[in-house]
């Protein structure tokens, strides 16, 4: 697939340089920055500088992905406020958390308390947001309840993902990177008119090796990266009032996953191993049981990673009525994920497991919006949505003997109605008022969980309906020309679903819903040379999605999704850019937050144990009152970046480091503290001014840090493994523009 992938990109090349005579490369944002600029963006539905929009707003352009090594929408934690995302235990499965808002569920059916949206495309499944970022022109990050601008509804935010439009001129671009464990990355794209009323662009990626960790008994490598993306874009002028873009995008991701570490001596349950504490940060271990082997269609040999594939294809068209804009979104998407982890760390199937899924969505949105310079702005949108998802998975764990074996069949049918407007009542106040009405139904059938060579149970069908009202009030006052104070409260509803991971008892858990209390800042100071914006927010949080506990009779401890009836969550952000000398760019931020639960009885799994025989059955049910307990994520963030750009004797220089600080956080499945940590990332640019490349030599990490994503206790607190991250790298980049 790489060879094939080289010469399409060589073919594409070579069309954009036959059709352009001469271009150049632009040094950074720009080479010779004097003051903050204003960025356009489209987080509310329209074109708006992003100074205008009375929200939490973070943005990340192009350049700045490469340079904060934002390679996957998880690596958004490390430059955007009060946002973590896991990958939950190494997998493929990341989970969003914005301000607190968030779940922790390695299972792929369940909605997300963020929205990722492609091109205003929804993905409802975060499985399938891990492919590669490739020719992306800016990402926006939203902060809070979104369900009045939106076709679906969120809890937490929004990560919307823009990629590059067609252009109206032939272009092309190239660029290579090669880094440690012989990492490589390509990506190129060819764009421009094909007819007078037609443009299109072409990018494809391919990013390959990187393998860092180790086999602590074979010596077996393993981490190498391997992902193939080829996205295609058409614009259409249909007429002098009607314009429809066609995209579609195929993502593989054949990559190898990430190994643990054990924390502490591990004894095999056969007693004839104990491996000491692992000390050595990039060792593992594994090794694929013959029937898990069998039953996912791997071989004997396999070592963690996943095939994963899925094919996007989208049409907006957007039509002038003179009154109004209609615009129409229709989208389909397919994604089939395959996934073995290794999550005991060793050559025993004490902790193994095998993902699968195949997921289907088709969904349409209308939107009319006014176009009228008058004080009133509105817009109304309708949203319909159905979704297939069969999966389930394998597992084989500590102390039991045979094949575990869940599978389900998920179909979901959602629907709404959703309203945005503002009303310019004076020259300086603004008011907003959005509502959103929904109904959604989702249904799963499953046979619930059986070992092997036990044969499954009938199938039991489950069913959960949802019908909520969300909304949004506020209101924007500029103080000054270059300064608006904004405040809301919006109430956020995010779906309720069902437990697969252990579907012996798959009865549903019931919708989250966040009443949000909101008031920030915008500004620009100084003659546009300092740019500073600010929130505060605090939430009342009703039926917590969170990770429990349920007993079964005759099976004992299962684990569960359940709801905390009251939660509360305060802090804020601040986000600064300053321009203090010619070509200096300082960008800063800080996240803070802080919660607890108000209300919340929970299963307490060693006392039920206790007071139950070993081998059941598990009639006495113990609980103890959480609440007042600190919710587990981290309280503190801070994050910043500093670039500099220069010219000398004919070059283009750009300097550039930035840097990370999480806090420390509470891992409720191994009932241990992930310790804090600081990252760094650096890198300097060189072009001649008046050509169309620059080179690049780059290290992210560099100070080698150690530092942990998740960890997993599934074989008891006592015998937690964690997830590391890989330590420095270093490499070399060149792009090319025609």
């Amino acid at each position: 697939m790489t060879k094939a992938f080289l010469a399409s990109t060589a073919s594409l090349l070579a069309f954009a340089v036959s059709g352009v005579a001469h271009a150049q490369v632009q040094a950074a944002d720009d080479a010779q920055t004097t003051r903050v600029g204003d960025i356009v963006v489209t987080a509310q539905r329209r074109e708006q500088a992003s100074q205008d929009v009375g929200v939490a707003l973070s943005i990340i352009g192009g350049q700045t992905l490469d340079e904060r090594a934002i390679s996957v929408v998880n690596d958004l934690e490390n430059a955007v406020p009060n946002m973590e995302v896991d990958s939950q235990f190494g997998s493929g499965q990341p989970q969003f958390r914005i301000r607190g808002i968030g779940a922790r569920e390695f299972s792929a059916n369940n909605a997300s308390t963020v929205g990722v949206y492609v091109d205003e495309v929804a993905h409802p499944y975060t499985v399938t947001t891990q492919g590669a970022l490739f020719d992306v022109a800016r990402m926006e990050v939203l902060r809070g309840p979104q369900g009045t601008l939106y076709g679906r509804n969120t809890t937490g935010g929004a990560v919307n993902i823009i990629t590059n439009a067609p252009t109206a001129y032939r272009s092309g671009g190239l660029t290579a990177e090669y880094g440690s464990y012989d990492r490589y990355k390509i990506e190129g794209f060819v764009s421009g008119p094909i007819t007078d009323k037609l443009l299109g662009r072409l990018s494809a990626t391919t990013e390959q090796g990187g393998a860092w960790q180790y086999h602590r008994d074979t010596g077996e490598s393993l981490g190498d990266t391997d992902k193939t993306a080829i996205r295609g874009r058409l614009t259409w002028d249909v007429s002098d009032r009607t314009t429809a873009n066609l995209s579609a995008t195929w993502q593989q991701d054949k990559s190898e996953g990430l190994g643990f570490r054990l924390l502490g001596p591990y004894r095999v349950a056969d007693g004839s191993i104990t491996y000491p504490t692992d000390t050595a940060w990039r060792i593992t271990g594994w090794q694929i049981a013959p029937d898990m082997a069998a039953a996912a269609g791997l071989p004997l040999d396999a070592k963690p990673g996943r095939d994963n594939e899925g094919f996007d294809l989208s049409l907006r068209i957007k039509s002038d009525l003179g009154f109004a804009e209609l615009s129409s979104i229709s989208a389909y998407q397919t994604f089939e994920r395959s996934e073995y982890n290794d999550w005991d760390s060793t050559r025993f199937a004490e902790s193994d497991v095998y993902f699968y899924n195949e997921i289907e969505v088709l969904a349409q949105e209308l939107r009319l919006s006014s176009k009228s310079d008058g004080p009133l702005q509105w817009m109304v949108g309708a949203h319909y949505a159905t979704e297939t998802n069969d999966g389930g998975y394998y597992t084989r764990f500590r102390g039991i003997n045979g094949l575990i074996n869940t599978s389900y069949e998920q179909d979901v049918e959602a629907y709404g109605i959703f309203s945005h407007n503002s009303w310019q009542a004076t020259d300086r106040l603004n008011l907003i008022l959005g509502l959103r009405w929904e109904k959604e139904t989702r249904s799963l059938l499953t046979p619930g969980t059986f070992t092997a060579p036990a044969l499954p149970a009938p199938a039991k069908r489950y069913d959960n309906d949802m019908s909520e009202v969300s909304g949004r009030i506020g209101l924007e006052y500029d103080l000054t020309d270059n300064a608006m104070l904004y405040a809301s409260i919006a109430r956020g509803v995010k779906s309720g679903g069902f437990t697969t991971y252990n579907a012996t008892s798959a009865t549903p858990f019931k919708p989250e819903i966040v009443i949000a209390y909101e008031a920030g800042i915008k500004s620009d100071l100084f003659d546009n040379r300092l740019r500073l914006n600010g929130a505060v927010f605090y939430y009342d949080y009703e039926n917590q999605q969170v990770q429990g506990l349920e007993y079964s009779r005759e099976r004992g401890q299962l684990g569960k999704i359940t709801n905390a009836p009251k939660s509360r969550i305060f802090g804020g952000e601040v986000e600064l850019t300053w321009v203090p000398l010619d070509g200096l760019t300082i960008s800063q931020n800080l996240g803070y937050k802080s919660g607890k639960y108000e209300e919340y009885f929970a299963v307490d799994g060693k006392a039920t144990d206790a007071a139950n025989p070993v081998d059941g059955p598990w009639d006495i049910i113990i609980t103890n009152d959480r609440s007042g307990e600190r919710l587990a994520f981290p309280k503190l963030n801070y994050g910043g970046q500093v670039a500099y750009d220069w010219m000398f004797k004919g070059w283009d220089l750009r300097a550039e480091t930035n840097y990370n600080y999480r806090d420390e956080t509470y891992s409720v499945t191994a009932a241990s503290i992930i310790d804090d940590y600081w990252l760094f990332n650096a890198s300097l640019t060189a072009g001649p001014s008046d050509a169309n490349w620059r080179v690049s030599l780059w290290s992210r990490n560099l100070f080698d840090t150690y530092y942990e994503e998740t960890r997993n206790g599934f074989n008891s607190s006592s015998r937690p493994t964690t997830s590391p991250r890989q330590g420095r790298t270093v490499g070399v980049r060149l792009s090319m523009e025609f």
